[in-house]
């Protein structure tokens, strides 16, 4: 019995390169960065003073003000990303389908903003001045609640969280759950609101992140001899995921084919990666078998290249291992260097840059590739855009804990 088949038909992206799918993919497109110092608080102290901040974001664009109230930075993101998605769909939910579409997007935090500032209210006025609406902003699995709320969706719902993996997890958990045939159509993806003092703090005091306080826009260099660490970034991607035939029957436009998925974990370290990167090739590898494409088929690589010193160097080998030979012909791009590292919500945003891939044969760029390093000797696609017929695509995540995912998308061609 063959596979129910999911394909991709609408996006919505809030990120530090735009508010829209197509500011996103026109900056990613022309190498634009959108780090900057931070400016949502002092950070003046901090080793790291440089983030990729999401700007001029209007929740009111969205959502009535007392909804807004109600939700942490990262719930705001989320539920803007899928209206965007919902609509770009040409997606009604009605009582008609609503069991029958789900929602399902993943975070590595969750309402952290909101757990500092009701912390800091408890120690200054008491456990009584503390917000009745702390829980429902903190909890992870808010944002797939609060989307489902305000899209009356009532099939499948959930959240995926594995860390830096969270969004390709949770894309990967829809695919599932569309070819279980549990739901005809599914939002998800990923959001994260986390540049905080306290966050920012933790991520210093780990010397994790990037310390190029000089440079902000050159600061994220992933595969570059001189990377010093990640960027924090910030924003959601949700993607609307539906059943191919489903799709075809109301006419709606397709972007490209989820056509695999795998996951694996290290079993090796709390945030190290296994240095010889075995768990992310056996990710790699279990989403190609899964897709049944072959390494040699594979065109392009978003890859989670977050421009610290270790996990650059171990990717590589997770892909020479996934791959072989093949690994030095294919294109490969770490988004990573515009957006920062968007932690739950990178792969969500990564893997809507390799649908539009597909889509346009363009691949975006690794900016700040300056210098070469032995131990990242591929094709980086350094520093200006490519145009490349790209019929496969392949997006990877890396979390803290081992979590490894991977995401398989195909050309859609129109022939069902």
């Amino acid at each position: 019995m063959s596979k129910r088949r999911a394909v991709i038909t609408g996006m919505g992206v809030i990120s530090p390169l735009g508010n829209d799918l197509s500011s996103y993919w026109n900056n990613l497109i022309e190498g634009k960065s959108g780090i900057d110092y931070i400016d949502s608080f002092d950070a003046a102290a901090f080793p790291s003073k440089i983030a990729a901040e999401v700007r001029s974001f209007n929740a009111a664009d969205y959502l009535s003000r007392k909804d807004a109230r109600r939700m942490d930075r990262f719930m705001q993101f989320a539920c803007a990303a899928a209206r965007q998605a919902a609509e770009d769909a040409k997606l009604a939910v009605n009582q008609e389908n609503a069991e029958r579409i789900g929602v399902w997007i993943g975070t590595g935090t969750g309402g952290l903003e909101t757990n500092e500032k009701q912390h800091q209210i408890l120690l200054q006025k008491g456990p009584g001045s503390v917000s009745p609406f702390l829980i429902p902003m903190m909890i992870c699995n808010m944002a797939s609640g609060q989307v489902s709320i305000i899209l009356g969706a009532r099939g499948p719902s959930g959240c995926t969280v594995t860390a830096c993996a969270a969004g390709t997890n949770s894309i990967g958990d829809a695919f599932r759950i569309i070819q279980n045939d549990e739901a005809d159509i599914m939002f998800t993806g990923g959001a994260e609101a986390c540049i905080t003092p306290l966050a920012v703090a933790g991520f210093c005091a780990m010397r994790a992140l990037s310390t190029h306080n000089d440079d902000p826009q050159g600061a994220s260099r992933p595969f570059d001899a001189q990377r010093d660490g990640f960027v924090i970034g910030e924003g959601a991607g949700v993607l609307v995921l539906e059943e191919m035939g489903h799709a075809l029957e109301r006419g709606a436009n397709v972007y490209a084919e989820i056509a695999g998925y795998g996951t694996a974990g290290d079993g090796y370290h709390i945030v190290q990666p296994d240095p010889e990167g075995k768990g992310a090739a056996q990710a790699f590898t279990r989403a190609l078998n899964d897709a049944r494409i072959t390494p040699e088929q594979v065109d392009y690589i978003n890859a989670h290249g977050t421009s610290t010193e270790i996990n650059d160097a171990m990717e590589t080998k997770a892909i020479k291992k996934a791959l072989g030979e093949h690994a030095y012909r294919v294109a490969i791009s770490s988004t990573k260097s515009m957006t920062g590292h968007m932690l739950g919500a990178a792969g969500a945003v990564e893997c809507i840059a390799a649908a539009l891939c597909c889509r346009d044969n363009l691949v975006p760029p690794t900016i700040n590739y300056r210098n070469f390093d032995p131990l990242c000797d591929l094709d980086y696609v350094p520093n200006t855009a490519r145009e490349k017929n790209v019929n496969v695509a392949v997006s990877d995540s890396l979390g803290f804990g081992g979590h490894n995912a991977a995401l398989v998308l195909k050309k859609y061609y129109g022939t069902g």
